[in-house]
């Protein structure tokens, strides 16, 4: 069974409150002792986040942190925002496809997220040559780094290979989010307490990577052409290689890779998972995170296409296209910011609840642009655009966030890697739906690459379905985030079953390594 070492004070931990200003024996503080006070905070300030990284890195394994860094920064964050300015100009002027057909080609390769319960349970039942993480590393690794330079190097190809290539990228991300994902889960639910800062970490990590792809991504687009710059996004992937073979995982028995132990560890994972879900505490809340998901569809497409046509949109430039997801991706990191430090303490029901709401309300803003009433109140394009993008992002993380600490404590300890998976799996069908709706709507109301007379018409049915999902809160848990979420019957049978699942989980840090970690 893999061991977490109990959170112990630290020197930090003891010392906080020394960080504060000493109570003075005077009415007034001189001018000196301002400036001290001041200095400590402000250095207290710098510090605090490398306090923190040190704090967790001390609990868990180093490598464990790094793969964090390594998945949901360059993966998760400079991979897929570089794909994705990267991919619309691509598809918009080497292929040169209508913005609803495009929408549509983006849900396809989003399948691979779809898949995520098959990835974890080949990650939790499939150990390959005793490690059940690091080999899907590699594995993930290699696709996304083939599928990158095979779009790069390829030159003219049909939109059918382009696609492919497409969704191994996809599949590399998603193969590498489920294996990463395991090793959060599990330590969400053994230190129930470093749920919110795991997510956290995830989050910061993830929006500043997505900061650097979109600042970058303009760059290369201009220089390097939509199709030449693809081959930067073959770059992440390699490094998860590498990751493969270094983050830390306990090898397990010889005897668990025979075939009748595999397949009945199989049958016994998918036995709890349906038993699991059958649950009301766990299928209320995961029926509403998916329909949140699925009723917000997505018009990016249109709105993309429309932020570059020269005579119907505002014209952005690439560079300045770039720049604009640039500053989304800053936002999304204070929205993080706004999660960690004030709400990871609120309810899951009412904090779910404002976001959604707060959400809803920011779609507003896109209908003002789409009309142009910006410019009537004299906003030039430019800034709006930016008000809008900052605002869209900074309420999509704070909803997002409670979200994912949600699924981290809907799952059995024992297979809380395959489980996770399955929780994510409805949320990227829901993603999956979100995409599809917005292709056909864009479709149903005639967006074309030339003609965007009723995209606000599309934007205005999708502000609809937002302010709809309030509708369903009722079905999220009024529970802390903090607080165990299953019920005891299902606590119980999880013990049981540890005997024989633990035995081949990763072991982030073993006890008897902790010093050489």
């Amino acid at each position: 069974m893999s061991s977490i070492i109990p959170h112990t004070p630290t020197n930090h931990d003891q010392s906080r409150n020394d960080l504060d200003p000493p109570p003075s024996t005077h009415f007034f503080t001189t001018t000196k002792g301002k400036a001290k006070d001041n200095k400590s905070i402000t250095l207290s300030t710098i510090t605090q986040p490398f306090q923190w990284l040190q704090n967790l890195s001390a609990q868990l394994n180093p490598t464990f942190i790094i793969g964090i860094f390594l998945i949901h920064g360059l993966q998760q964050g400079f991979t897929a925002s570089f794909f994705r300015v990267s991919a619309d100009y691509y598809w918009k002027d080497v292929q040169k496809l209508q913005p609803s057909l495009v929408q549509i080609f983006a849900g396809i390769y989003f399948i691979p997220w779809v898949l995520k319960p098959v990835w974890g349970i080949l990650t939790d039942a499939f150990p390959i040559r005793g490690y059940r993480r690091r080999p899907y590393f590699i594995g993930a690794g290699v696709i996304g780094a083939v599928s990158g330079m095979v779009l790069a190097a390829k030159g003219e190809m049909a939109a059918a290979m382009a696609l492919g290539c497409f969704v191994g990228v996809s599949a590399s991300m998603a193969i590498a989010e489920v294996t990463i994902d395991a090793c959060i889960a599990r330590n969400s639910i053994e230190v129930r307490s470093l749920a919110p800062d795991l997510q956290s970490l995830c989050g910061f990590c993830s929006s500043f990577g997505a900061l650097v792809g979109f600042l970058s991504s303009g760059f290369f687009v201009h220089h390097l052409g939509p199709q030449g710059s693809l081959g930067v996004v073959a770059v992440p992937p390699a490094l998860t290689v590498v990751l493969g073979f270094v983050i830390y995982e306990h090898r397990t028995d010889a005897k668990h890779n025979e075939n009748k132990q595999v397949v009945e560890g199989v049958g016994t994972k998918i036995r709890i998972m349906y038993k699991t879900t059958r649950h009301p505490q766990v299928w209320k809340p995961s029926l509403y995170i998916f329909l949140s998901l699925a009723l917000s569809v997505t018009t990016h497409e249109g709105h993309f296409y429309w932020y570059t046509d020269p005579k119907a949109g505002p014209a952005f430039s690439k560079e300045f296209v770039g720049v604009i997801y640039a500053i989304g991706a800053v936002a999304s990191i204070f929205g993080v910011i706004i999660y960690h430090n004030a709400l990871k303490e609120y309810p899951f029901r009412t904090l779910m609840f404002y976001a959604q709401l707060l959400h809803a309300i920011s779609g507003v803003i896109d209908l003002f642009f789409i009309l142009r009433w910006n410019l009537k109140i004299g906003i030039p394009d430019y800034i709006f655009v930016i008000i809008e993008e900052s605002c869209t992002r900074i309420t999509g993380k704070i909803k997002w966030m409670p979200m994912l600490v949600l699924s981290t404590q809907l799952c059995p300890l024992g297979i809380e890697g395959t489980f996770f998976a399955l929780l994510m799996c409805i949320d990227s069908i829901g993603g999956l739906i979100s995409k599809w709706g917005g292709g056909l709507l864009l479709h149903a109301v005639h967006v074309t690459r030339n003609d965007f007379t009723n995209l606000w018409l599309a934007v205005f049915i999708r502000d609809l379905l937002r302010f709809g999902t309030l509708a369903f809160i009722f079905l999220v848990p009024k529970k802390g985030q903090s607080e165990g979420l299953l019920p005891s019957e299902l606590s119980g049978e999880n013990v049981s079953t540890n005997a024989n699942v633990d035995e081949e989980t990763l072991e982030l840090v073993p006890t008897n390594v902790k010093n050489e970690v």
